[in-house]
């Protein structure tokens, strides 16, 4: 059987803190192997995603910012499909809306309540570091946003009120949001699940019949996961699920980020032998 696997990167292939996949690598090593492609599908910026692959020396298209944009690389596929422009070495099949749009209905959103909302476009690359963790030149990828800004809630008031009122906001102006592992995200008519069906159906027209995984954390990872034939849901720092994740058709995984990520990956392989 044909798969193709799609992953969220932080938290689950990566470890939520130090941001290694390193408890991954056998299956990584596996995939590989057995010549499945893997797809990042993730919240990452498309700078950010480029260390990924060239790292792991992945050829394969992948998603980046919530769904904002798929990226082939030019020459991929030889099935016709549809796409936005051609960037470099990608063809671009773009879901998204553009970032300075997304940044001016934030700051417009800002001036209507009584609580900060820092956004990656508010910090320099040192503030973005100091408050994710990252070094310093991946900070740097990180603010090269092209489709979904990322977000706080600051100080004052109730924060789930306060959550309530920006989500109430985001959609007055025909916008969208979604929430990850960290940050909240203000996105257009986009999310994981659009991108990753847009891509398996062309997929589909290449190879045929095939089975498409799935391998999340967190609520943003949802529409993902809702949209392959087999979805898995890894552990949460502290050992827990994600308890806005509801959907009994999701496999929940014993794990932490690239633990279970590892031993989901290896016991699908394992059961085509």
């Amino acid at each position: 059987m044909k798969y193709v696997v799609f992953t969220d990167l932080d938290g689950t292939l990566i470890d939520h803190d130090t941001y290694s996949y390193e408890a991954a690598k056998p299956a990584l090593v596996a995939l590989k192997e057995h010549d499945i492609p893997l797809i990042f599908c993730t919240s990452k910026t498309r700078a950010e995603i480029e260390v990924y692959v060239k790292e792991l020396n992945s050829p394969h298209p992948f998603i980046s910012e919530n769904g904002g944009a798929i990226f082939v690389p030019v020459g991929y596929f030889d099935v016709d499909y549809d796409f936005s422009k051609t960037m470099g070495k990608y063809r671009v099949v773009e879901l998204g809306t553009d970032y300075c749009t997304l940044r001016k209905v934030l700051e417009d959103i800002r001036k209507s309540v009584s609580f900060d909302l820092i956004g990656f476009g508010d910090m320099d690359d040192i503030g973005v570091s100091e408050d994710t963790g990252l070094d310093i030149e991946s900070s740097r990828l990180a603010k090269m946003r092209e489709y979904d800004e990322a977000f706080r809630l600051g100080g004052g008031g109730d924060p789930e009120q306060g959550a309530e009122k920006v989500i109430e906001l985001i959609r007055s102006h025909g916008l969208n949001y979604t929430r990850g592992g960290r940050y909240w995200h203000i996105i257009g008519d986009n999310d994981k699940g659009k991108a990753v069906t847009i891509l398996t159906g062309i997929y589909r027209r290449q190879f045929g019949d095939l089975t498409t995984v799935g391998l999340g954390d967190s609520l943003n990872d949802l529409p993902m996961l809702e949209a392959v034939d087999l979805p898995i849901l890894v552990q949460k720092l502290g050992g827990q699920h994600d308890a806005s994740i509801t959907n009994p058709k999701i496999n929940k995984v014993e794990g932490i980020g690239p633990v279970g990520w590892n031993m989901a990956i290896l016991k699908i392989i394992s059961s085509q032998k």
